[in-house]
């Protein structure tokens, strides 16, 4: 079974095929954010005109990639939400007149679902179940996988989103957007011990999130150190702050496994390409006996290749949306 998948979530118009739910034969992705560099993060509007130019283009390249044609193509998957719902209309918009046009049965597709079923883009492949850590611009969760369709939540962030607070963090200091990667180049030239960031844990048995004050800290100590007119290591902060990212996130994912004795963690989402983080997993997976798995760094961001993943199992499953399907910004996964 071939399977197109769209994505146009946020700032990234992408589309793939896949081959029976296991291999891809093309993935295509536009990025935004050279555009949006210039406002220091991603502005609505801009970014669902840019996904009306990109989305017939993109679709055209990922057939061609995969030297396919649409009379070929056996099911269409579309990211529905969450997201920016102008960015999410386009593709939603774009796949259904694709169904409609060429008769072609169309689902759609949680994008975090996306996201947590990303790991089986690779070779080696998670069994069921297995307890995903998802950290991304929008979302820290933890989830544990019971199969394909099914996900019970654990844990969530309460407020900032682990990669919000990197980018957050990267505009005070003034660093390129994405702060992300402009915070991990740097922190690999620095100290982690440097300063001493507090680690939000909270209750002994949570395993939600919470990065603002994290966050605030940062914040205040580069404000002491100007007041002062100190001069500072860049590299060191950035090192520091990435440390007490990384430590809350590894650490809580882990817990998570134990507790329910599943021997099997996966990572995802956007942050899932920072190198300390995939490094700390992976030690720490080790160290307790984990099987770790995550998404090569090109799949951890949007991409549609993953929506094509979870919409070979919706289709299978038999699950055909109607033409009325409409985007949703926010909803709960499940």
């Amino acid at each position: 079974m071939l399977i197109l998948g769209i994505e146009s979530s946020c700032d990234e118009t992408a589309a793939a095929v896949l081959r029976d739910g296991h291999t891809l034969l093309s993935s295509v992705i536009n990025s935004q954010v050279e555009l949006h560099s210039l406002y220091g993060g991603v502005v609505p509007e801009l970014a669902s005109r840019k996904h009306l130019e990109n989305i017939y283009p993109v679709v055209a390249a990922a057939l061609a990639q995969a030297g396919v044609g649409l009379r070929e193509i056996d099911g269409l998957a579309v990211t529905q939400g969450p997201g920016l719902i102008g960015s999410l209309l386009v593709g939603l918009s774009f796949a259904k007149a694709l169904s409609a046009v060429h008769g072609i049965p169309h689902v759609g597709v949680d994008h975090i679902a996306g996201h947590l079923l990303s790991p089986f883009l690779e070779e080696t492949k998670p069994e069921f179940p297995y307890v995903a850590l998802i950290a991304s611009g929008g979302h820290s969760s933890i989830f544990l996988i019971e199969d394909a369709l099914t996900f019970v939540p654990l844990g969530r962030t309460r407020d900032d989103a682990a990669g919000e607070a990197f980018d957050k963090i990267g505009k005070l200091l003034g660093l390129p957007y994405p702060g992300g990667p402009a915070i991990s180049r740097l922190a690999g030239e620095g100290n982690p011990q440097a300063v001493a960031f507090p680690r939000a844990w909270l209750e002994a048995e949570s395993l939600d999130f919470s990065f603002s004050g994290l966050k605030t800290a940062v914040a205040c100590h580069v404000h002491q150190l100007r007041e002062k007119g100190e001069t500072f290591s860049l590299a060191d902060l950035c090192a520091s702050f990435e440390a007490a990212v990384v430590e809350v996130l590894v650490e809580k994912a882990v817990r998570a496994a134990q507790g329910l004795g599943v021997t099997r963690l996966a990572l995802a989402g956007g942050v899932a390409a920072n190198p300390s983080l995939r490094a700390a997993l992976l030690r720490r997976g080790k160290e307790c006996g984990l099987r770790v798995f995550m998404p090569s760094p090109a799949f951890c961001t949007d991409n549609a290749a993953m929506i094509a993943v979870v919409g070979d199992h919706l289709l299978r499953a038999g699950r055909h949306d109607a033409l009325d399907l409409n985007a949703v910004s926010r909803w709960p996964l499940n």
